[in-house]
């Protein structure tokens, strides 16, 4: 399957709670490469930190994987890897959980993007 989906183009991948990752796999995200490893992982109250940091670093070596999306408090717990990721792909999407609203101030990337742009500036375009 990952195979045809290589040749239609590239993976989302997903570390989340259960509720989350069962959300999108789904919605069809789920895939498995050749190599039989899958393009998700599901955290719970057991998982190691260093479990989540590791299929982070995985997910981000694999050149079928264009985006990954992980929970927001799993992203917190890595946020030295995630901050350390400057490549344009894949890129990393932080999201909410059931648990866990999303909360802005905490998203690096956010803080990244929004430090490339000037608000004066988008507003002096306007007119």
């Amino acid at each position: 399957m990952a195979l045809l989906s290589a040749m239609k183009g590239k993976l989302i991948s997903v570390i989340g709670d259960e509720d989350t990752c069962v959300g999108f796999l789904l919605g069809g995200v789920g895939e498995i490469n050749k190599n039989r490893h899958p393009n998700f992982m599901v955290v719970d109250k057991n998982t190691a930190v260093s479990e989540i940091e590791d299929c982070f670093k995985r997910f981000i070596k694999r050149d079928d994987i264009d985006i990954i999306l992980i929970n927001q408090n799993y992203a917190e717990l890595i946020r030295h890897v995630i901050d350390s990721h400057t490549a344009p792909t894949p890129a990393v999407l932080e999201i909410p959980s059931k648990d866990h609203p999303y909360d802005a101030s905490k998203d690096s990337i956010l803080r990244r993007a929004k430090g490339m742009f000037n608000p004066d500036d988008m507003i002096a375009n306007r007119g």
